[in-house]
């Protein structure tokens, strides 16, 4: 049985976790992968009077179609700077206004891109498993400063350990997961 401190340990290395696999599912979204997603301009940030604001909350965005996105700002007069930033983010797209609104054609992936996303989402998931394993690596160390500190019990620790090592081997499984669902998202033509 686990003392308190030991499952406050256990859920805060679980917390991490599952916030960097969170993480890089939200970054996954942001992938342009040859169909309309809204999503690919939440990196997109506009100067609005001077700060730094989203896109997403200074108009609507929406994919009317499969191959179109839609920028209806809700202050015209920035428009221009809606361009300039989708320009600067560099995302693959080519703003075009006609005074109200901006479209945003999405080009077909050629087969280089296509490998370009599928290395970018394995780095991507990389850099996810080593936050989950530092993870691991910090509640491992505070479970032997409890045992060595604090009077926990080594049966405690070694199971509130092994507990530790569940989450972890649960949470790279599911980085693994969504990085081998987006590389099939990707590939597929």
């Amino acid at each position: 049985m686990l003392t308190d401190r030991a499952k406050e340990i256990v859920n805060g290395a679980d917390d991490k976790m599952q916030e960097a696999v969170m993480f890089l599912e939200e970054d996954l979204k942001t992938y342009r992968l040859g169909k309309a997603n809204p999503s690919v301009f939440n990196g997109v940030v506009v100067n609005y009077y001077g700060a730094p604001t989203p896109l997403a909350q200074m108009s609507s965005i929406t994919a009317p179609d499969a191959k179109t996105l839609v920028i209806q700002p809700w202050d015209k007069s920035l428009i221009g700077q809606i361009e300039k930033a989708i320009l600067d983010a560099n995302i693959g797209l080519t703003p075009s206004n006609n005074g109200e609104l901006i479209r945003c054609t999405v080009p077909a992936l050629t087969e280089e891109r296509r490998r370009e996303l599928v290395k970018k989402a394995k780095a991507s998931g990389e850099n996810a498993k080593i936050i989950v394993r530092n993870a691991r690596r910090d509640a491992m160390d505070l479970l032997k400063k409890a045992e060595k500190n604090e009077g926990m019990s080594e049966d405690t620790e070694k199971e509130a350990e092994g507990e530790v090592q569940k989450i972890t081997d649960k949470n790279v499984k599911a980085v693994d997961d969504l990085i081998a669902a987006k590389e099939k998202e990707i590939l597929t033509v």
